[in-house]
Formats: C-alpha cells, sequence, structure tokens
C-alpha cells in the first residue's frame, strides 16, 4: 500500500540524542505501510528540541492528508490528564488522595456494592480500586447507569480500571462545581497552550478530523463525543499533547512533592489474578502513569486504545525525553517497539512485553 502523505518536520536548535540524525519520514512510513496504519502523528523532544511528524492519511482511499493539527482520538492517554487535574486539586487542598471517595459524594452506581467505600483517589491513579475497567461498553445507551461492583477487594492487586477514572472524575466535578471539560480547560488545555485538545467533539474540528480504521484498514465513522470522559474521550493532536508530557516528565505546575508522585510508584503493578512474569520486576504504576525501569532508567508511558485509534508515549525523566504517537488504526500498537529504539536507541523499553503477558 503506498501512502501520499504530508510530513511536517520541526527541528528546533540541534540534532536527536546521542547526536543521532532525525529519522526521515520515510523509515516511519515503511512502518505504517507494514503495520497498515493509514496516519499518524509523532513528536519526539529531546532536550528542548523538538521533531515533529504528520504523515499519511486521515482517511484512507481518500486524498485528504493528516496535518500537524489533524483531531486524533487520544483514548486513554487522557487518564494523565484526568491525573494532573486532580494533582492540582490536591496543591490548592481540593481533596485529600487518601480520603474515601464516597465520603464526597455518594456514586449511584456503586450503591450496595461492597468495598466501595474504602476507594480513595490514590487508588484509582494506580489502578487498584478492584473496579473493572468497564461495566459495560462506555459508549452505550445504558453504560451511565449501569450498575457497578468490584472485582477484586481495593488496594490488594493491579486492575486497569476506566470505571475507577469515571468515579474519581464525578467526585472532582462534585469539589468543584465545574463540568471536567471546564476543569481541563482551566488546568491543562489553557496553562499549556493545548489549542486543539477537548474531551468533547467540536463542530470545527469536522474539518480535519482522522478516521479510525480497523484492521483491514477498513474507515470507521468518527465519533463525536458529547460528554466529556477523561477516561476515554480526549481528542487532541501530537504536538499538543507533546507539550503537556512536558509537563508531566517536569512537573511544571505542580509543587515539588506533588510532582514527585508522577515519577514514584504508588503499587508495584501486580495484575490481579495472573501469576507473576519476568517483566513484572520493571514495572510500577505512580499517580497518573505507568513505570518502567529501561535499559535508558526510568521511564513514565501509557497505551491509548478506542479501538480503531491506538496511541502511545514514553518518557525518559533523566533523559529529558518524550515521545508520543497517535494513530487512527487499531494497527497503531504494532509499531511501538520499532518507534522506540528509533527515536529512544537500541535498549528494553519493556511497555509491549508487559502488555502482551
Amino acid at each position: 500500500m503506498k501512502l501520499p502523505f504530508l510530513l511536517t518536520f520541526v527541528l528546533l536548535c540541534g540534532t536527536i540524542s546521542r547526536a543521532q540524525p532525525a529519522p526521515s519520514a520515510a523509515s516511519i512510513l515503511a512502518l505504517m505501510q507494514k503495520a497498515n496504519v493509514p496516519g499518524m502523528q509523532l513528536v519526539y523532544t529531546h532536550g528542548g528540541k523538538t521533531y515533529a511528524y504528520a504523515l499519511g492519511q486521515r482517511t484512507a482511499g481518500q486524498p485528504a492528508a493528516v496535518t500537524a493539527t489533524t483531531t486524533f482520538e487520544a483514548a486513554s492517554l487522557g487518564k494523565a490528564v484526568l491525573a494532573y487535574v486532580t494533582l492540582r486539586l490536591l496543591d490548592r487542598g481540593v481533596l485529600d488522595l487518601d480520603k474515601p471517595l464516597l465520603t464526597y459524594a455518594p456514586y449511584p452506581r456503586l450503591q450496595g456494592a461492597a468495598n466501595a467505600d474504602k476507594i480513595t483517589a490514590r487508588m484509582v491513579l494506580g489502578h487498584t480500586t478492584g473496579l473493572p475497567n468497564w461495566a459495560t461498553n462506555p459508549l452505550g445507551a445504558d453504560w451511565p447507569t449501569a450498575p457497578l461492583r468490584l472485582k477484586y477487594a481495593p488496594d490488594s492487586c493491579w486492575n486497569y480500571s476506566g470505571e475507577g477514572y469515571v468515579f474519581l472524575q464525578k467526585n472532582l466535578e462534585h469539589l468543584t462545581g465545574k463540568p471536567f471539560e471546564t476543569l481541563a480547560l482551566e488546568e491543562v488545555f489553557g496553562p499549556l497552550r493545548m489549542t486543539h485538545s477537548s474531551f468533547v467533539w467540536q463542530q470545527k474540528m469536522a474539518a480535519n478530523a482522522a478516521s479510525g480504521h480497523d484492521g483491514q484498514g477498513k474507515p470507521t465513522p468518527i465519533t463525536h463525543f458529547s460528554a466529556a470522559y477523561g477516561a476515554f474521550s480526549l481528542l487532541s493532536t501530537g504536538a499538543d499533547y507533546s507539550r503537556f508530557l512536558q509537563a508531566v516528565m517536569t512537573g511544571r505546575g505542580l509543587k515539588p512533592a506533588t510532582a514527585q508522585l508522577l515519577l514514584t510508584p504508588a503499587n508495584e503493578a501486580r495484575r490481579c489474578g495472573q501469576p507473576t512474569t519476568a517483566t513484572d520486576a520493571f514495572m510500577a504504576w505512580a499517580c497518573g502513569v505507568g513505570l518502567a525501569t529501561t535499559s535508558r532508567g526510568l521511564a513514565q508511558w501509557q497505551w491509548g486504545d478506542n479501538g480503531n485509534f491506538k496511541g502511545f508515549y514514553m518518557t525518559l525523566p533523566a533523559e529529558k525525553e518524550t515521545l508520543v504517537f497517535l494513530t487512527n488504526s487499531t494497527n497503531g500498537p504494532k509499531m511501538v517497539d520499532e518507534l522506540l529504539r528509533l527515536f529512544f536507541g537500541p535498549g528494553e523499553y519493556r511497555a509491549t512485553q508487559w502488555l502482551a503477558e
């Protein structure tokens, strides 16, 4: 498959880390073709230098090219935004990470659920609430009121949970009296100049939005999120999200002790109901981001998965390096390891191995 493309490439003040030349657009396009990914944005930063790529098609079979401002579904990459909002509010004394969330406000979906009164914001951010990922499909009409029950005892093991993040979001909205989209704008999008990001669909996005694609490369309808959910509805660009990662990596906008919560394990990410694997020893979860011990030091990371949109980021805080990419394809994860080696260099990064186990 030959991909027509528009490439946006920005180089500021120097060369890529370890004096390597910047990877070429052709090398990234080759990976996209191999994985059958129609379109992608990728942004790499190192020491204040930025390398940005916009490649491929917004919709397969149509001429419109991905540009630097094309809107992608960033999916679970929004969880880090919700976590950052939470930590900003923590700094202002709005909430306590270790106070049970049900003491702030009732949550009808958890009414009568055993042990729900033990769940805290810290458990939500570290995925140890014991809640399932989703009770039902979060795009279904019945989901907002579907009863929610714990699968595991709170704080006993790691179980990835979008439901936990929704529970926390509802508390933030209650405590501030503001909808989450407003909180995101005030605490993140505005201060960090993320002018192409939102948790709800905006009509202005229609002119330059990417379509998702299934594994065979067939386009799927664009989802117009009408309600903001930090767990899955983030619409963004690689450039916007890269600016956010600079804040996550450096703790910008947070008190020093709070910033450390993004670099310090909150738990060991021991997965519920699964035997221990060799990769587990290199994994942990902080307050809102994954942590991996790589051959190049500590890394923060997270994947995004809305089915036909897939994304990924990893930062190397000690080296001041970040990499984020957004794809409009279910095949996006096939490129993670090769892209990490292409930009960060040869090494053991372990994130995809851990997810596959």
